[in-house]
């Protein structure tokens, strides 16, 4: 993906450099191994990464490291291409303006306006505050741990909570929580996989005019994001963690849903092409 020296987004908020110091705490290869054990079975590890303690209330400022700021730098850019597609695609296939989201870079621990959230819990995006929210370590793990590299599929994890905002932009998102909360858990899984599927089809309407439009797509950048859609199936990441799939128990999809429907979006560059609400057949 070509990024370096391209424009950067003004959305960006970062609090990588201010966190909450902690009574205890592990690091290094256990860091890593908890989140990516809180990412496969969805299981929110933050006691974990307070060693059992009581957060202290104070802060520390600390310098970023190389790695750090490239990755904040990345996440920009990739965050300025969303706001320049949507801006368009927004008038034309919705026939209104696109409201950009925010992106909050934290590390460890973040206070959202859904509540407070770990690394463990991985990217989200709260509809609350319209803002999406990323420990960029996370690019790290899809990385090494989740066997996702590039940065095109790094770059599909930012597009994909930004689709999050795109369906809250539409009203989808609020209609979804209140089926939710007349449903039972199978049911509140299916929707819960219908929302991820569709979030994925809008990152491949992303791709579409990244491509098209943008001209950022290098070859080999769509296999990194089909991986990674690949290697986050709910399907995949219980079989890494050692479990059977249960498809009843999943809440983003298979890794071949992932795949189809990020690839039907980049196909058809139509938002109407991503209605995973409308069939019956996922």
């Amino acid at each position: 993906m070509k990024w370096r020296g391209r424009r950067g987004s003004r959305n960006v908020i970062d609090r990588r450099g201010v966190s909450a110091g902690k009574a205890g705490g592990i690091g290094g290869v256990g860091l890593i191994i908890v989140l990516v054990v809180g990412y496969f079975l969805g299981i929110d590890v933050t006691p974990l990464l307070n060693g059992g303690g009581v957060p202290v209330q104070s802060t520390k400022t600390r310098e970023l490291s190389a790695e750090e700021q490239a990755a904040g730098q990345f996440v920009s850019v990739v965050l300025a291409d969303t706001e320049e597609i949507w801006g368009r695609v927004f008038p034309e296939q919705v026939g209104r303006a696109y409201r950009p989201a925010q992106l909050v870079l934290f590390s460890g621990r973040v206070a959202s306006g859904c509540g407070g959230a770990s690394a463990a819990t991985g990217p989200f995006y709260c509809p609350a505050d319209r803002r999406a929210y990323l420990d960029t370590q996370f690019f790290a793990t899809l990385q090494n741990r989740l066997g996702a590299k590039g940065d095109f599929a790094a770059a599909y994890v930012v597009a994909h909570e930004i689709a999050h905002h795109v369906q809250n932009e539409l009203g989808i998102l609020s209609q979804v929580n209140e089926a939710k909360a007349a449903a039972g858990e199978q049911r509140r899984n299916e929707l819960s996989v219908r929302t991820e599927l569709q979030a994925d089809c809008l990152s491949g309407v992303w791709a579409h005019y990244a491509e098209a439009q943008l001209g950022t797509v290098e070859p080999g950048d769509l296999d990194e994001a089909l991986n990674a859609a690949r290697q986050i199936g709910d399907d995949t990441l219980q079989r890494n963690a050692g479990r059977t799939p249960m498809p009843h128990t999943f809440t983003h999809g298979s890794a071949a849903q992932r795949q189809e429907w990020f690839a039907r979006g980049y196909e058809s560059g139509r938002m109407d092409a991503c209605d995973t609400f409308g069939t019956s057949r996922l």
